[in-house]
């Protein structure tokens, strides 16, 4: 497992280069270009920080507080400073728990996003993990506007060794998820995921069509736990916070997933979500292969995007 761990913080460093990269180059200008600690420094520091996709307001707001931490802790030296940013931003990131609630029977995942994030992807690599772990895992084709979405998602069951409990093309998804209901009472199922669409006609149908499978779910699996993970893809950083914004109307998210953060140098959006809406991420994802989406861990995260150990 230690192993493993290592591993991954192997490829999440690598996968943060383009990231580490746009921010380090950044940072690094102003801390080489200030001899010492002053007002200047933190007003170029701000403009290095929103360059890395951080956005403008979360950008103040950990310059803000990385200045009243320097004059309270009176540091003087810029690595010092440097240091000072590194935790900051490891806090900021680990304020809340990253684990999902699986503890209801059956407990459920209910995955949303827009299409092209990784949505049945996500949920392919999240139960192959889940059933490695001994948990009966059911997979609910909820996204029935495209037939490939429930292609693709019956090529992760068979994968996985999960059922599927699925509909034609078109159907009602609602009632694709009141029949995953019903079979993961009837099966004992540990766990239900649940794919959704990303695209309908317009917004509102979407955000009607989310909310209307969202309340099949309560109404049917009332003792089970719930959460609601929104996948995000990286590499569109600040139109991810959009995102976010959209779907916590429809559905009350419980965590983020951020996929495809290898190869972008937009890493830095992971703190601008966290800091304007206040979801934890749960999961990030670095590669393609099962093991390369993992539980997020703030520290390695801020370890991972400063090059430090």
């Amino acid at each position: 497992m230690e192993q493993e761990k290592r591993g991954f913080f192997s490829k999440l460093k690598s996968g943060l280069s383009k990231t580490r990269e746009s921010i380090s180059r950044h940072v690094d200008e102003v801390f080489k270009a200030f001899v010492k600690v002053d007002e200047e420094l933190f007003e170029e520091l701000l403009d290095a920080l929103v360059l890395a996709d951080m956005g403008a307001e979360t950008a103040m707001d950990i310059v803000d507080t990385l200045r009243d931490r320097v004059k309270s802790k009176r540091i003087t030296d810029g690595e010092e400073v440097r240091k000072e940013l590194t935790l900051l931003i490891s806090e900021m990131l680990s304020e809340e728990t990253t684990e999902m609630d699986l503890s209801g029977t059956p407990a459920v995942i209910f995955v949303i996003g827009v299409n092209g994030v990784g949505k049945t992807t996500t949920i392919g690599k999240i139960s192959a993990q889940l059933k490695a772990r001994g948990k009966n895992v059911l997979l609910a084709a909820g996204d029935t506007f495209r037939a490939a979405a429930i292609q693709q998602l019956e090529v992760w069951a068979e994968r996985t060794a999960c059922d599927i409990v699925k509909g034609s093309e078109g159907a009602d998804p609602a009632s694709v998820l009141y029949d995953a209901c019903m079979a993961a009472k009837k099966r004992g199922a540990d766990v239900l995921i649940c794919d959704t669409a990303g695209r309908l006609h317009n917004k509102k149908n979407l955000m009607d069509e989310l909310a209307k499978m969202y309340r099949v779910i309560d109404r049917e699996l009332p003792g089970a736990s719930k959460e609601c993970l929104l996948v995000l893809d990286a590499t569109t950083g600040q139109n991810a916070v959009s995102q976010a914004e959209l779907f916590s109307q429809a559905v009350p998210i419980t965590g983020l997933v951020l996929t495809k953060l290898d190869g972008t140098a937009k890493g830095g959006i992971v703190l601008a979500i966290k800091n304007k809406l206040s979801l934890p991420v749960r999961f990030i994802g670095v590669g393609e292969e099962v093991g390369d989406l993992q539980p997020f861990s703030a520290k390695d995260f801020a370890a991972a995007l400063f090059e430090t150990e």
